[in-house]
């Protein structure tokens, strides 16, 4: 009996030197794994295989998928007609975290991809200093951009019509209005829209001077700073589409792209409100910009016109989200 209560010792002893030898050792490895994250090395373990090779099915499946959900990101490029057009963000299935949501997922079930989007190596500050007259054709979105130097009866319907679309516009605010309707100014930009620049007393920008033009629009930069506080806009959209070279490049030296339109609503002829609609309805598509002004016509238009938009499957937004590279997910057409 004394050899067999040895012999039981002994393996308890064992059993307690293979514990703690597992624990060290995974204490190690833990304490490996933070010292690396710290460094920034990215480590990803590939999945074990369970009982049967369930995660090695499973990521075998991932990376076979992979190929269909891959989409190369386009390149901003300086095209012959429409001058400066931006890039779109590519796509690709992210194996890791798509593992990652499915690992406990039922042996076979669909995937559910997680993507991640891939910049394009050229953007539009690659280009240099171009007018901007569309967005990427590939993106689903369209801006609405409504230039304000007049017609203040018109802003707040369009303003409310804004929001009971839950859209967000681009206004181009002209500097001396601004001055005069800072109250007014403020109403816009607590609806969330983008505020631009628009120059500061609606001239003929190509038949000014370069000193001119650049005071035309440092002018209204600096209003829209200290009345609204924006600090980081992108846009001059000259009055008229009247520019030159050297606007473009006046623009571009205050930090600024000149943007001009894709489809003009020229709401400032009054034409009838069915008219704008149908023009929008014909002419728009992925990547258009809207122009507008406060008119009678474009306030009673604009309903009708984001919902000719979305039926398309297209959604109405800023500029700056319209000429970004980032993808938007697809927009279901209106019925």
């Amino acid at each position: 009996m004394k050899w067999k209560k040895l012999a039981a010792a002994a393996l308890c002893a064992a059993v307690v030197w293979g514990l703690a030898v597992s624990v060290r050792a995974m204490a190690d490895y833990v304490q490996a794994v933070k010292a690396q994250a710290a460094a920034g090395v990215r480590t990803y373990a590939a999945p074990q295989a369970a009982a049967g090779g369930k995660a090695d099915s499973l990521l075998e499946r991932i990376k076979a998928a992979a190929p269909q959900y891959a989409e190369p990101p386009v390149d901003a490029v300086v095209d012959r007609v429409w001058h400066a057009i931006p890039g779109y963000n590519g796509v690709e299935l992210d194996i890791e975290r798509t593992y990652a949501a499915m690992r406990l997922l039922p042996e076979g079930a669909p995937i559910r991809p997680v993507l991640r989007e891939i910049e394009p190596k050229v953007g539009l500050d690659d280009l240099g200093p171009h007018p901007i007259y569309r967005g990427n054709p590939k993106k689903r979105m369209a801006a609405l951009m409504i230039n304000v130097a007049w017609g203040n009866e018109h802003l707040p319907s369009m303003l409310e019509t804004l929001k009971a679309k839950n859209v967000r516009a681009t206004f181009f605010f002209d500097g001396s209005w601004l001055e005069k309707n800072e109250t007014l100014a403020r109403q816009i930009a607590e609806g969330g829209h983008e505020l631009s620049n628009h120059a500061y007393s609606h001239p003929d920008m190509a038949k000014l001077g370069r000193n001119e033009q650049y005071r035309q629009i440092a002018r209204t930069e600096a209003l829209l700073k200290e009345k609204l506080g924006v600090r980081d806009n992108k846009w001059f959209a000259p009055p008229s589409g009247s520019y030159n070279a050297t606007t473009v490049r006046t623009a571009a030296q205050l930090g600024l792209k000149t943007v001009l339109w894709t489809v003009d609503t020229v709401d400032w002829k009054s034409p009838p409100p069915e008219n704008i609609v149908a023009k929008i309805r014909r002419d728009a598509g992925p990547g258009s910009l809207i122009l507008m002004h406060p008119t009678a016509s474009a306030s009673a238009a604009l309903a009708d016109m984001i919902d000719v938009l979305r039926s398309k499957g297209i959604e109405p937004g800023t500029v700056s989200r319209t000429l970004s590279t980032a993808r938007v997910p697809p927009v279901e057409p209106a019925l």
